[in-house]
């Protein structure tokens, strides 16, 4: 019969690992959001003490060899000094009950874990990798947008799709810089607050709408501001915010100017305009989602986002 006395729970040791495990997943995580430098040290630390954790814990069903019980080195002893010695039977290895429960407690916080960390890490960092670049747009001559006036150009951002990947941009030709280039304030028209379409606040010359072969659409208007009409933003002429829940300026086309015709670029970011038409001052970054900050500290409480606008 065996000895109840010694049946005891076995109670693990201290370990260092879990907190560097957990100090990895923390570099990991910040790094999603402010470099992929520390993203890659987090997950090297989380990798590495987590075989360490995982290596701790089951040392005792990998064949390690136990302390001998205080028992078994008496019989061990009079076996040495030739004394007869009883048949005892070796206990089978066994897997305590507190190792169990402590394997079944790590296995279900790392599901747990899994569960909501991996759609999380999906929504910061896929839409990087999943974004589709739009092609320039010819908006025709530079002779259809008169200097300092604003007017609305729509456009089909994909023609073989037809009127639903229409899009629309505020054009004002601001003549020549101070550098002899010419200068042209392009605004898109998606609120940065939600993404509703802004609408220019002023009337619109329909009697002077210009078509043109490549589907592009121009409609002169008198407009000193924006405003969007679903949650109240309000926009300068530069796009800058001035009323409303918009946390930065209006997004703005690059352009270039090709054979005598405006051709719109790539989408960016703008966190703030100093100055007026040719000689604004702009605030740019990579382009952002509608409602993410693009400067201050809130921009750092915000994930990765595409590079370009998808539609």
């Amino acid at each position: 019969m065996s000895d109840p006395g010694h049946d005891t729970p076995h109670l693990p040791g201290p370990s260092l690992w879990p907190i560097g495990f957990a100090i990895g997943v923390a570099c990991l995580l910040l790094g999603l959001v402010i470099s992929w430098v520390v993203a890659l040290i987090g997950a090297v630390l989380a990798v590495v003490f987590g075989l360490l954790w995982a290596r701790d814990v089951t040392r005792d069903v990998r064949g390690e060899v136990p302390d001998i019980e205080p028992e078994m080195r008496a019989v061990a002893d009079r076996a040495a000094a030739g004394a007869p010695v009883a048949a005892v039977e070796e206990p089978l290895p066994a897997y305590t009950r507190s190792r169990f429960l402590e394997a079944t407690a790590l296995g279900l916080g790392a599901a747990i874990g899994g569960i909501a960390t991996v759609p999380v890490l999906g929504f910061m960092v896929l839409p990087s990798f999943t974004n589709v670049e739009e092609d320039e747009v010819d908006l025709g001559p530079v002779d259809n947008f008169p200097q300092g006036e604003f007017v609305i150009a729509t456009y089909l951002a994909n023609p073989e799709q037809g009127e639903v990947t229409r899009r629309t941009a505020f054009v004002r030709n601001n003549g020549a810089s101070e550098a002899g280039e010419p200068s042209f304030t392009i605004l898109y028209s998606r609120c940065v607050h939600l993404g509703c379409p802004v609408q220019p606040n002023g009337p619109i010359d329909e009697d002077a709408l210009q078509e043109l072969d490549s589907g592009v659409v121009l409609r002169p208007v008198l407009a000193q501001s924006f405003g969007c009409p679903c949650h109240g933003g309000q926009y300068s002429s530069e796009g800058n915010r001035t009323a409303g829940p918009p946390v930065r300026s209006l997004d703005r086309f690059t352009f270039s100017i090709k054979d005598g015709n405006l051709v719109l670029g790539e989408l960016y970011a703008v966190g703030n305009v100093t100055g007026t038409g040719a000689n604004a001052t702009i605030s740019r970054y990579p382009w952002s989602v509608p409602g993410t900050h693009v400067d201050g500290l809130e921009a750092w409480l915000y994930p990765i986002v595409p590079s370009q606008v998808t539609g």
